[in-house]
């Protein structure tokens, strides 16, 4: 018989729940060419070479995540969405250089601590953190959380209720520096949380976000025997809008949710990232791919 005392891990941390991907944040914008000079040129993420390259929509690869961008109009999280990107000093160069081709717009950019805190033309709000293997794993570019601003008295409990109950998904309250937060688990990677927020809170004005479910049939179930099914969108998908209290039914916060199953012919699809850093002046052959694990 062993000795030794077998080392004690907490196997919870292990656990993913239901909520298997937080695949995309989708905001309408007027114009590719401030969109580009944004996302691309400021940000250095990558358009998707593959699908909806036109001009009537673009979508952005962040890691394993995405933007979705239909040019049709302007949308507005509120809140604030988060990316993961290996190099802030490098960061806040392409946002100066982005900055004379969006001169007349809302975009803004700064540093705050160890993060920096940008606004894209429109007023969508993003921060931006260093690669933090004790806060995001080995995510090196990605999507790590969403915060949606609520007013202040929400029921964050509920929140966290509904995600768990409805959803089947992993989800809590907890507080950090700036107060109390609902959060749930979109995969090992992401999540995403509400934050009361003393600020003006803006009419809902239809972007989304876009999860996948585990158990697909089940939640469906549910939020269909409460009315809260948007869009029966196809086999593979559906929406609702509205989180609520589960014991009454009461809306709480309405943001859509674009909800997949596993089988959706693009779960776990593999995108295109690039190297931002690099150019036609300093080209290295085999470098040009961005670089996703922690060294």
């Amino acid at each position: 018989m062993n000795d030794m005392v077998a080392p004690k891990f907490d196997r919870t941390v292990e656990d993913l729940g239901n909520i298997v991907e937080l695949g995309h944040v989708n905001v309408l914008v007027p114009d590719q060419a401030l969109a580009t000079a944004y996302y691309i040129m400021g940000l250095g993420l990558t358009r998707d070479p593959y699908l909806m390259a036109g001009l009537e929509n673009m979508w952005v690869n962040v890691g394993r995540g995405q933007f979705h961008l239909p040019t049709r109009g302007t949308q507005v999280v509120r809140g604030t969405t988060a990316l993961v990107m290996p190099d802030l000093e490098a960061l806040l160069q392409r946002l100066s250089y982005a900055k004379k081709f969006l001169e007349g717009t809302q975009f803004s950019y700064r540093e705050a601590g160890d993060t920096v805190e940008t606004t894209c033309p429109w007023g969508n709000r993003i921060r931006v953190h260093a690669p933090d293997p004790a806060r995001f794993g080995p995510m090196r570019v990605g999507m790590p959380y969403v915060e949606f601003d609520v007013p202040v008295g929400t029921d964050l409990a509920a929140i966290a209720k509904f995600y768990k109950e409805i959803l089947g998904g992993i989800s809590g309250v907890a507080s950090d520096s700036r107060g109390p937060y609902a959060w749930a688990s979109c995969s090992g990677e992401c999540k995403v949380t509400y934050r009361e927020s003393p600020t003006q809170h803006p009419e809902y004005d239809g972007h989304h976000i876009q999860i996948t479910l585990a158990d697909f049939s089940g939640p469906h179930k549910k939020l269909l025997e409460r009315g809260l099914i948007a869009e029966e969108s196809d086999q593979h998908q559906y929406r609702f809008l509205d989180i609520v209290d589960v014991d009454t039914n009461k809306p709480i916060f309405r943001i859509e949710h674009e909800t997949r199953s596993m089988r959706h012919p693009m779960f776990n699809r593999v995108f295109v990232n690039r190297n931002p850093d690099m150019s036609n002046r300093n080209f290295v052959p085999g470098y040009e791919v961005g670089l996703f694990a922690l060294n």
